[in-house]
């Protein structure tokens, strides 16, 4: 079922993110890391429809998603930037992407996050976030998103990564094989891996050559 709902606001989060709130239709309901289809509610937009996860609290007023701009003029985040309060977007019921399962580690690729700000918000209102860990991969440090809200969620368990920025103060290091042998401290924990397609693969097939189950490593499918 579709749902015709008016953007309340709209901010930057980085140089190339924003932050959308809008309204939430009656009864409308989503489990953290879950998504929708949406597209924008005007003429020649509204079938053009892309995947897009929650990112607000499941018992908040309104919807909330946290989208990366890219800068291809005819594509569709490029026109949701440009888009304001008032402006309206189509968006279907909730569907399944990521679900939490059970502590474990988040390993993230640049807006990969998205799916894991729900899941780290609902489990921090809870009290429950503590022994989780998120290492996010971004290419400068300006591309960090939510950073400061992910080191109040996650103090230390916050790691963060970069991988295009020499001056970086941040882990220089790629995530892979060398990288989970040092830092995973139990292979036997859930997993949460997302990120560019390519990303998503070689994590998973790392992590089950490291000893992961495979049935506890969680990715969007």
């Amino acid at each position: 079922m579709d749902h015709i709902v008016k953007i309340i606001s709209t901010e930057l989060v980085t140089h190339d993110v924003k932050h959308f709130v809008v309204e939430r239709p009656a009864g409308f309901e989503f489990v953290p890391g879950h998504a929708t289809d949406l597209s924008i509610n005007k003429e020649g937009w509204k079938d053009n429809k892309h995947p897009f996860t929650f990112t607000g609290l499941v018992g908040a007023l309104h919807l909330e998603f946290v989208i990366k701009i890219y800068p291809n003029p005819q594509g569709v985040t490029h026109h949701l930037s440009r888009l304001g309060p008032g402006d309206e977007l189509i968006i279907s019921d909730a569907w399944g992407a990521i679900e939490y399962k059970g502590p474990g580690y988040f390993i993230a690729g640049g807006a990969g996050i998205t799916p894991f700000i729900a899941i780290l918000r609902d489990l921090y209102k809870d009290g429950k976030v503590a022994c989780n860990v998120l290492f996010f991969s971004n290419k400068t440090d300006q591309d960090i998103i939510l950073k400061e809200e992910f080191e109040t969620m996650l103090g230390e368990n916050a790691h963060f990564t970069i991988t295009r920025q020499k001056d970086s103060k941040y882990d220089q290091r790629k995530i892979n094989s060398d990288f989970l042998k040092a830092e995973v401290k139990d292979f036997n924990k859930h997993f949460y891996v997302c990120g560019p397609d390519e990303m998503v693969i070689e994590i998973s097939k790392i992590l089950e050559e490291l000893g992961a189950k495979p049935d506890a490593v969680v990715f969007e499918k």
